[in-house]
């Protein structure tokens, strides 16, 4: 079998155990050499010679970063000469560092333009342009994307801002910058890393303790477990449903949403605690990229919650950015005028809004079902901005408490069915068949195929849906205990040895009994890897 995820035979059984003792047995001032061949061996045996592209981004961030050192150097020494000329200085040269700025970012997303976008685009503008009579056949790209460009880039592209804005200081060092970059347990989905977040500690070669190694391999089997046990089963009836879905009712389609749902969070957050575990082990904290988003209460807290890393992007490259730009700002203070200081603020705002998930649903993917998924999200939490002081206001009124049970159940409520519907476009095969499904099981919901036995034929057995059940009950225990507080990880490690290994071998026995591996089959590919 081969190395082509985490989840892999080849990766766990071998690469990984081979890099982790290589790092061990090396001296400390050379482990960031076992970990940047890793990361480039890794990427090399699953996108061969589209390595080149993560080289060219290496090369051409680090060259910015250089110069924009530099300008930054020559401006504040001619500042110190001449404090009178600080104002004009800082403005000449913020026009002069804008350019590499757009030079450095530009050259990454136009890496990622070509490599993902250029198909769909030049459908797009073939399709326009046949509107007004003129035929053109859309350019086919014929190289396929790297693994984790889209990941990689942003990580670039924030490198180059930071070096910018001064947040983070130019490495000359060639070595730990390309290491930042391609670190092989976030190379392939994530998290979206900050260089200030991780880049020392990657080079620091620190020693591989006891504790480490143990919670890094708990975290690397629980996201196993809910990959192998819960994702890859659930895919034996989402899979069918969404390739055929005329052949369902809409009780069966609105189940197939909710297992998709779960599906796409086991393999992304299972996807992060491999990553997340294999750093642990050597002494790499990684951020957090998901905090148990389905306990959310609102569209804007499950967006806290899910998929972090590529939001706070988003919030510091994209919302901050044009949300304090002076046109914005303008228009800004003329609604507070014109409509009053409660909603005058949210008309600008909307237009931030709309960059800011446009931008999401175009990170995601290549098609018109993931645009109308960001826009989708965008509607949703813009309308709750409007709702939001009515809502309060009749709470006041009707004297019932926002903070009570009843209320905060029936908020989660609301808020899943919000994602369930947003995930059954983001899933379905482009924006025509999401409309129609979601169509379907609004019009044509109905219980039938759930008392009929037909849901049981689509390819999941009744062992299947009971063994999903006990695991996501379980998952739903961790979540609570976890969401009061108590890191599952770190109370284990006050445990005795005995306990701690008995949690470890459980988790072992239970993917090759329940799990893919337990059937004799390969793990899936995981679903964020396209993206």
């Amino acid at each position: 079998m081969g190395l082509n995820s985490y989840f892999s035979i080849a990766y766990l059984a071998i690469f990984l155990p081979v890099v982790i003792v290589a790092y061990a047995l090396i001296p400390r001032r050379f482990r960031w050499v076992v970990l940047l061949a890793a990361s480039y061996v890794f990427f090399w045996l699953i996108s061969g010679k589209l390595i080149v592209f993560i080289l060219i981004s290496t090369l051409t961030i680090y060259g910015v970063g250089i110069k924009l050192d530099k300008l930054l150097a020559q401006r504040d020494e001619l500042i110190a000469a001449d404090k009178s000329r600080r104002k004009e200085l800082k403005a000449q040269y913020a026009r002069t560092m804008r350019i590499w700025v757009a030079v450095g970012v530009g050259i990454n997303i136009a890496l990622l333009a070509m490599l993902k976008y250029l198909t769909f685009f030049s459908t797009v503008g073939a399709s326009l342009l046949s509107l007004f009579g003129v035929q053109v056949d859309p350019i086919v790209s014929t190289i396929g994307a790297p693994i984790g460009i889209s990941f990689y880039s942003l990580m670039a592209a924030s490198y180059v801002f930071d070096v910018y804005r001064g947040t983070a200081k130019a490495d000359r060092n060639i070595a730990r910058l390309a290491l930042f970059l391609s670190f092989f347990p976030q190379i392939m989905e994530g998290p979206i890393c900050r260089y200030t977040q991780t880049a020392e500690s990657l080079w620091a070669g620190r020693d591989i303790e006891k504790d480490n190694l143990y919670r890094g391999a708990v975290r690397i089997m629980w996201g196993l477990a809910k990959k192998l046990i819960v994702a890859d089963r659930l895919n034996l009836l989402v899979k069918p449903v969404f390739a055929d879905y005329a052949s369902y009712d809409g009780g069966i389609i609105a189940l197939a949403a909710i297992a998709y749902t779960l599906q796409l969070y086991c393999d992304f957050s299972g996807a992060m605690d491999v990553a997340l575990g294999t750093a642990r082990i050597f002494g790499v904290e990684l951020p957090e990229n998901f905090n148990h988003p389905f306990f959310s209460r609102t569209a804007s807290e499950f967006w806290k919650r899910w998929h972090i890393t590529l939001g706070t992007w988003l919030r510091d490259y994209i919302f901050y950015p044009i949300s304090l730009s002076k046109p914005l700002k303008n228009l800004t203070k003329a609604a507070r005028k014109t409509i009053g200081n409660r909603y005058g603020p949210l008309v600008a705002g909307a237009i931030t809004l709309f960059c800011v998930w446009f931008a999401n649903g175009l990170w995601h993917g290549a098609g018109s079902q993931y645009i109308f998924f960001g826009l989708y999200y965008f509607v949703i939490i813009l309308l709750g901005g409007f709702i939001e002081p009515l809502a309060q206001t009749l709470s006041e009124k009707l004297h019932y408490s926002r903070e009570s049970r009843w209320y905060k159940g029936l908020q989660i409520f609301r808020t899943l069915i919000v994602i369930f519907v947003g995930e059954l476009f983001f899933r379905a095969e482009g924006l025509d068949a999401g409309l129609a499904m979601f169509g379907q099981m609004v019009a044509g919901f109905t219980f039938e195929s759930f008392t009929n036995g037909a849901v049981l034929a689509i390819g999941m057995s009744v062992g299947d849906f009971v063994a999903i059940a006990g695991a996501v009950v379980i998952l739903l225990v961790v979540g609570i205990i976890e969401e009061r507080g108590t890191v599952i990880s770190a109370w284990l490690c006050e445990k005795n040895l005995a306990v701690r290994w008995v949690v470890l071998l459980v988790l072992i026995f239970s993917m090759l009994i329940i799990g893919s591996y337990g059937f004799g089959a390969a793990p899936l590919e995981p679903i964020y890897a396209q993206f």
